[in-house]
Formats: structure tokens, sequence, C-alpha cells
């Protein structure tokens, strides 16, 4: 298989995963929030709506400095940041004991984010120009399966295990999102000046 081609199906796996990595809590934030011993539905409400959206703020102040960084050391090295650190901190999420700490973690994985960008940009500089647009088309499907499927399998999980176990799957696919990204992809890497 060609280069680019195995780069772009391993970083399709790793965006479904990361997508669905931040999508999952949509159906089980304000179920764990509860069990975490917030009762009252307002202050559920508000906590789940912070703890949803700090991470996307986040995102959006810490993508430029990730960007910069891999214009100077490598897109694989972004890839590898961003999905062993999601990875880490949604496993963390499985063991907190109250809602300060959720959103504590939910920061950082604002902060740590940036699979996406990063995956987008190798597919672009690795992929020959008249196959770009189809591979780049084919990495936004793994983009938009996962945050389709990310509720789904945090639903299920959530009922088959129970709240805590849906960070611990999570985790594990970004776990393996980081290893197919370790040992599968290559990039030829030149820094910009």
């Amino acid at each position: 298989m060609e280069l680019w081609k195995k780069n772009l199906w391993v970083c399709w796996f790793g965006v479904f995963a990361t997508s669905s990595g931040l999508s999952q809590l949509i159906p089980i934030l304000p179920l764990y929030i509860e069990e975490m011993g917030v009762h009252d539905v307002a202050e559920i409400a508000e906590w789940s709506g912070v703890a949803y959206g700090v991470t996307f703020i986040l995102m959006a102040i810490f993508s430029p400095i990730w960007g910069k960084a891999a214009d100077r050391y490598g897109r694989k090295p972004m890839l590898l940041r961003a999905s062993m650190g999601m990875a880490l901190v949604l496993t963390c999420m499985g063991f907190v004991q109250n809602v300060y700490q959720l959103v504590g973690l939910r920061m950082l994985q604002g902060t740590i984010s940036g699979y996406y960008a990063a995956a987008i940009t190798l597919v672009a500089t690795q992929t020959p120009k008249d196959r770009s647009g189809w591979a780049l088309g084919t990495l936004s499907t793994g983009a938009v399966a996962g945050t389709l499927m990310g509720p789904l399998i945090g639903g299920v999980v959530a009922e088959w295990l129970g709240l805590r176990s849906v960070f611990f799957v999570i985790g594990i696919l970004l776990l393996l999102a980081f290893l197919a990204a370790l040992l599968f992809v290559s990039e030829n890497f030149v820094p910009s000046e």
C-alpha cells in the first residue's frame, strides 16, 4: 500500500476515535454529574453545559498553538501528543469524585486536543495533488462517523457496564489510535523556516 494511503487510513481511525471521544459525553454527562452528588435539575444543566462547552472553548484557543508546533516539529508528533493526552485524560475522568475535577479534566482535554487538525495537515501534505480532495473527504468521514457514533457508544457502554466505564472504553480507543499512529504513520517532514 502506498505511504499516503496507509497514513490516510491510520488517521481515519484516529479521527474517528478522537471525535467519538469528544462526543461520547452527550448522553451520559448529566447522569454522571448527578452520580457525583448534584441533584438539583438546574444545577445539573449548568454543570453539564460548563463541562461540555469548556472543552471546545479551550480547543479554539489552543489550536493555533498546536498548529505552530506542528509546523516546527511535524504532524506525527502532534497526532501522538493529542491521542495519548486524550487517552490519559478521558481515562482519568472515570475516576473523578466531583464536578470540579470533571470540569478541570475537560479543560485539560481542550488544551491537548488537536488530532483532527494534525491529521488533516498530514494527509494534505502527504497525498498526491490529484488525490487530495478524495483523501480529505475520506478523512472527514472519520470525524462525522465518530461524532455520530460517540453518543451511541457512550450510551450503550453506560447501559451495559456503568457510567464510569464509558471513559475507560474511550480511553482504550484513543490508546489504540496512539499506537496506530506511532507504529504505522510515516511522515516526510521538513521544518518550515
